[in-house]
């Protein structure tokens, strides 16, 4: 045999050709079976002397000349072998002509065939195949990897055209509007372009991050594993010559007659250097192979775009957050990079020094380690390139924007109570809706919102400077939505602008005729122009989210509180008798169901009466009340405690619009259901279960916190504010039992607060 003069390397000289390789290695790890399969049957066979070995040598010569070409060259190789056989393949010849030179054996050697020699090649043979299927998986999670990446890009190209095709839906309504709505199209036109440049800069980005990992794919992650595929092969060629070896030491001690023989053996082995088979294969399967083309910026065929990228001052800002965050992981990255690159660097020292004999330690391990550190590598390596990537096209288009910026420090949160986004004014809350908030300053916004924050954190802030500046920012928020929904020309006319290309055949914009959808309700009806007029009073209305029931999402328009809905009580015009004016320290009442006295202490209220609680419920589920010049029991959830400020007055200050209510620092809604609480379907009412006369067991008393219907048999329907007898809580399935009208149902237990 040859010496041989240069090592091959599959990584840099068979590129994309890990099916082949695989293939190629797949077969000399099954070849170990069947080489242990030869070494079972031998020792049975070696029972009956020479003529049994003498068959069994003829019959592997057999199968040695069918698998030659495939062992040697692979089973599609690019060039034909002809009669060319690898080293092992000869090495093996040599075996089996030694084995045909030997015509006896003994029991000993039938025992030392099976523990010595197929035994550890079971389990070499195990060990390889488990490594094997390892390195399929991974160059199936990198080629899953580079489509996902792929994919992205393309899923990304497809929002853009959405987008831009959104832009120009907006620039058809601008048309279409008239002249009292023509502006607020035009700031929804603006919008729509902002968000467009945003989408497309996250294009551009995801473009030449995708093109980074193609290459990388095909000139680092792909190369590794084959050159790790090959340290596979080569060390089970290295291991199988150690197996051959002991097979000729046993067959020397045990049979002095082949002495021989067995040492041609001994000398023939050691010339089959692993190298020499990984050569030949890649002799037989080198072929030209070229990179795939790097993808470019494709513009929308509905908005027809050049490849730069949008840098007015709201893309800043979303640039400068990206930079921000990229520039911030790049330092570790690099570090776990490096740190990687020397566990690899030292794994193969160890590999070549058991190679050399000069470490005692097991080679398959070795292998092993390099190959899960070299995966973890490339998914370091995967996120270093990515974050330099955003960090190179940012800084290139527009500079390094991080310089100067004070970033908040988000958290991450679900908000359980209403909450405003400081950026857009609109309300984060739900069981789903995440958004983040400033640790240091209390800055809330959207998860979708965090990346246009602009980068102005004025730092750690105590807890009146935080209300001060939530305040601040709700009320800028609530400036920036109203702007939108009736800015004048000259504002929307500072607006950065998109520019299109025109195109040869322009695109006709059609006329509605008229625009029922500008004046649309809230409810959903449509009003006339005059109806919605300025002159309608300027109530803004919002609406709350409840939280969800069981995955289905309601939404319902969220109650003032009690100061500011007008009085209709008792004596139909809306202020109370004079028998029910309350004396210092007492409050005043409404009763919400109407009662029947039923014993000895109690009075009979009718639905709707204000009323003096003389004295509170003291958790017995009764309070008592005076009602003109009567005054007695009745049950605590029958009565509603009114705010102490006169009803008149809040009747007279706040009227049924609401236009007064001051802004909350959590909710910007201003409207609510008025007289929810008091509104009848038609038949009389009935009121909850009465709790026992005092002395009795004290009954735990829950409110209901929103409207629900029910949609079984077994659930109560609720209005807001009812309060119920509570008899069993949540139990983790997100249900609570109570009684309403003595019928014990279930309700939605994040429906109600507890009734302190």
């Amino acid at each position: 045999m040859t010496e041989v003069d240069s090592a091959p390397n599959f990584g840099a000289e068979l590129k994309d050709g890990f099916k082949p390789v695989h293939s190629w290695v797949s077969n000399g790890i099954a070849w170990l079976d069947e080489i242990q399969q030869f070494y079972r049957e031998r020792s049975t066979i070696e029972k009956e002397y020479s003529a049994k070995l003498s068959a069994l040598a003829k019959k592997y010569f057999e199968k040695k000349a069918k698998k030659s070409s495939s062992l040697s060259v692979g089973d599609t190789p690019m060039v034909t072998p002809g009669s060319l056989e690898s080293a092992s393949m000869t090495t093996w010849s040599v075996q089996l002509n030694t084995l045909e030179s030997r015509a006896a054996e003994h029991d000993r050697f039938s025992a030392q065939l099976l523990s010595n020699l197929a035994e550890p090649l079971k389990t070499l043979g195990a060990r390889y195949e488990e490594l094997r299927k390892h390195h399929a998986e991974y160059a199936a999670k990198l080629e899953k990897e580079r489509d996902s990446s792929y994919a992205e890009l393309k899923k990304t190209k497809g929002r853009y055209d959405s987008v831009c095709q959104e832009v120009e839906n907006r620039r058809k309504k601008i048309d279409s509007s008239f002249d009292h709505g023509k502006t607020k199209a035009q700031n929804l036109y603006q919008q729509q372009q902002s968000d467009m440049r945003n989408v497309k800069n996250t294009y551009l980005i995801n473009i030449n991050v995708t093109n980074k990992q193609k290459e990388r794919y095909y000139h680092e992650y792909v190369p590794d594993l084959l050159d790790s595929l090959q340290d596979l092969s080569e060390t089970r060629v290295s291991q199988l010559n150690s197996i051959w070896l002991q097979a000729a030491q046993i067959e020397t001690s045990t049979l002095a007659r082949s002495t021989d023989y067995l040492n041609h053996l001994s000398s023939e082995i050691p010339r089959n250097k692993p190298v020499l088979d990984s050569m030949m294969f890649v002799r037989h399967n080198a072929s030209n192979w070229q990179d795939p083309p790097d993808f470019t910026f494709e513009p929308s065929p509905v908005w027809l775009d050049d490849g730069a990228m949008a840098v007015d001052q709201i893309s800043k800002t979303f640039l400068r957050n990206i930079l921000t965050k990229s520039k911030g992981q790049l330092g570790e990255l690099r570090r776990d990079v490096d740190a990687k690159h020397r566990e690899v660097a030292a794994a193969k020292r160890v590999r070549q020094n058991i190679r050399d004999g000069k470490d005692k330690r097991d080679e398959v391990e070795v292998v092993r380690a390099i190959f899960y550190i070299q995966e973890s590598l490339h998914e370091v390596e995967r996120k270093k390139v990515t974050a330099e990537l955003e960090v190179s096209t940012i800084t290139t288009a527009v500079g390094d924007l991080s310089i100067g910026a004070q970033n908040h420090n988000f958290k991450s949160q679900t908000f359980k109570i209403p909450t405003n986004c400081d950026l857009c004014g609109e309300r984060i809350w739900g069981l789903s809706a995440k958004g983040f908030d400033c640790r240091d300053c209390g800055f809330t916004c959207h998860s979708k919102c965090e990346m246009k924050v602009p980068p102005d954190c004025p730092g750690e802030q105590s807890k009146d400077e935080k209300k001060k500046l939530k305040a601040e920012r709700q009320a800028a928020a609530n400036a920036g939505t109203s702007g939108a929904n009736g800015a004048s020309a000259d504002t929307v006319s500072e607006m950065p602008r998109m520019s299109r290309t025109d195109t040869a055949n322009s695109m006709n914009t059609l006329s509605s005729g008229y625009a029922a959808s500008a004046n649309r309700s809230v409810s959903g009806t449509t009003r006339s122009p005059e109806e919605s007029g300025p002159d309608r009073g300027g109530t803004i209305k919002s609406v709350m989210s409840k939280p969800s029931v069981l995955g289905k999402k309601n939404r319902i328009v969220a109650p003032p509180p009690t100061q500011y809905v007008s009085d209709s009580s008792a004596n139909g015009n809306g202020h109370a008798s004079n028998g029910d004016l309350p004396r210092a320290g007492e409050q005043r009442g409404r009763m919400l169901y109407p009662y029947q006295q039923n014993g000895e202490g109690e009075i009979s209220v009718e639905d709707g009466r204000e009323v003096v609680i003389v004295e509170p419920d003291d958790g017995s589920g009764w309070t008592r009340v005076r009602s003109g010049s009567s005054e007695g029991l009745v049950p605590a959830a029958y009565l509603s405690v009114l705010p102490s400020t006169p009803t008149s007055t809040a009747a007279s200050t706040y009227p049924a619009t609401f236009n007064g209510r001051p802004n909350s620092a959590y909710s910007a809604s201003t409207v609510s259901l008025a007289g929810s609480l008091s509104s009848s379907t038609g038949g009389k009412k009935k009121g909850p279960a009465v709790a026992p006369k005092r002395g009795g067991k004290k009954l735990k008393y829950v409110e209901a916190m929103y409207e629900y219907a029910a949609r079984s048999e077994a659930e109560h329907s609720m209005l807001e504010g009812e309060r119920f007898v509570l008899i069993k809580g949540d139990e983790g399935d997100g249900w609570a039992e109570v009684e309403k009208g003595g019928l014990v149902k279930s309700v939605p237990a994040n429906y109600l607060q507890d009734v302190a």
